[in-house]
């Protein structure tokens, strides 16, 4: 199975490419649901399913808990299951099954009834955990279907069309909480738990094309294997490629770099809603506004990044995300109205999906051949192992503190450490040629 595609074939625009547009239709279809957790389900959960006057604090508990408990689950678990889809050449089965297992446990969360909490919960922290192991296998098609040439762009489209995607879900959200009563909605309760159904509807329905058109490339003499060959080759292939890093110093130092800075980033945007209710007063329907117009500038910053990345490299184009992150949290420090906010999103807005892009096409080019979802399931490994530890930072600073505004400012070593790292990353003059060459 080649890595990438034959490097002759002529330049195109990635979206004229059926491959590669129906493979960026996923990010258009999972990120409904992961715009919609931070907005819809956040509220369903702790204002009905564990409200504060019947509950008091169960609900926040339960919905930090839950996340951590799926985040750490898909960390273990992607590099297995990346394995596993390669040993059997099956990305695209596992992709199926991850996928359409979490949009379908998002449109039971709907269906259940709230009093059924149990239920409710588990079936949160099972979404959650089909989409962190979707994301291995899916990143996975990346060097399969697009050239060195087209890969900054493939992957900037991809995220890009995932903003998209997940800022009209969002919309459409605000419509039926906004109008729901006008649509045989009458409550509040009612109208979240409709929005719970459609945002697994939606991954379900925009995961149809990746599944009708992708395909696994498999080399002359692959032979498939049962699942518990493959799993037990799965676990040595997982410990074999940990290995190997010993060896591969620079894809060591990017993965590293990647666990600290990426933490830094979900962890801003995760808790930047906390510093706008609580340093700035934002109306619940505000943040939501932001929020929205977050997910929309992030399509043109994602390209505008990956044009950055084809033109100076990848290595050069994150460490000027890094610096822009590092920038942003100093200035948190000085804004004490609305209007410094809504600057402060548009920067962070402009430079998101701009470095998650340029992250994965960076990680796309230096790794070994016929190994793509198993590395990838290092590369998500590496973005969840430590995603408690931006959230418990913030946390002990608000709780020592007092102070949000000091909490995210408290983030800015976990993007020194990250920046440090990637200035290790030794990427080869020829990826680096092959990666601008456009």
């Amino acid at each position: 199975m080649p890595k990438h595609l034959d490097e002759s074939t002529p330049h195109v625009h990635p979206l004229r490419d059926k491959k590669i547009l129906c493979w960026a239709m996923y990010d258009w279809a999972n990120s409904a649901y992961t715009t919609l957790l931070i907005t819809v389900l956040v509220a369903y959960i702790q204002r009905v399913v564990f409200p504060v006057e019947d509950w008091g604090r169960t609900g926040a508990v339960i919905w930090a808990w839950g996340i951590s408990l799926s985040m750490f689950l898909g960390a273990v678990l992607s590099p297995v299951v990346g394995a596993i889809a390669d040993a059997q050449a099956a990305k695209r089965r596992w992709l199926a099954i991850t996928a359409l297992a979490g949009s379908a446990a998002s449109i039971l969360m709907g269906i259940v009834p709230p009093r059924m909490y149990v239920a409710v919960v588990g079936l949160f922290v099972f979404a959650n955990l089909m989409l962190e192991l979707s994301l291995g296998v899916y990143n996975g098609f990346l060097p399969e279907i697009a050239s060195k040439k087209q890969m900054n762009s493939a992957s900037a489209w991809g995220y890009g069309l995932g903003y998209l995607g997940g800022g009209i879900a969002l919309a459409i959200a605000m419509m039926i909480l906004q109008f729901g009563g006008h649509i045989g909605l009458p409550t509040t309760e009612i109208r979240l738990r409709f929005s719970l159904i459609l945002m697994g509807s939606w991954w379900a329905l925009f995961t149809l094309p990746a599944l009708f058109v992708l395909r696994d490339r498999q080399s002359g003499g692959h032979v498939k294997t049962s699942f518990r060959q493959s799993l037990r080759a799965s676990v040595a292939d997982v410990s074999r490629t940990l290995r190997s890093l010993r060896s591969n110093l620079p894809l060591a130092f990017f993965l590293l770099s990647f666990l600290f800075y990426n933490d830094a980033v979900q962890t801003v945007i995760s808790q930047a809603s906390t510093f706008a209710l609580q340093e700035l007063s934002f109306p619940e329907a505000e943040l939501m506004a932001v929020i929205l117009m977050i997910q929309f500038l992030a399509l043109p910053g994602s390209l505008v990044v990956g044009r950055c990345a084809d033109w100076f490299g990848q290595k050069s184009t994150l460490l000027g995300c890094l610096m822009v992150w590092s920038s942003v949290l100093f200035l948190a420090l000085m804004v004490h109205h609305k209007t410094g906010f809504w600057m402060l999103a548009v920067v962070i807005a402009l430079v998101l999906g701009g470095t998650q892009s340029v992250s994965r096409s960076l990680m796309a080019i230096m790794i070994p051949t016929d190994q793509n979802a198993q590395y990838f399931g290092l590369f998500n490994l590496s973005g969840k192992a430590t995603s408690f530890l931006g959230t418990f930072l913030f946390g002990a600073i608000v709780a020592g503190t007092g102070s949000s505004r000091w909490a995210i400012f408290g983030l800015l070593p976990l993007f020194v450490i990250g920046a440090l790292l990637m200035s290790k990353v030794n990427v080869l003059p020829q990826q680096e040629q092959q990666a601008s060459d456009v």
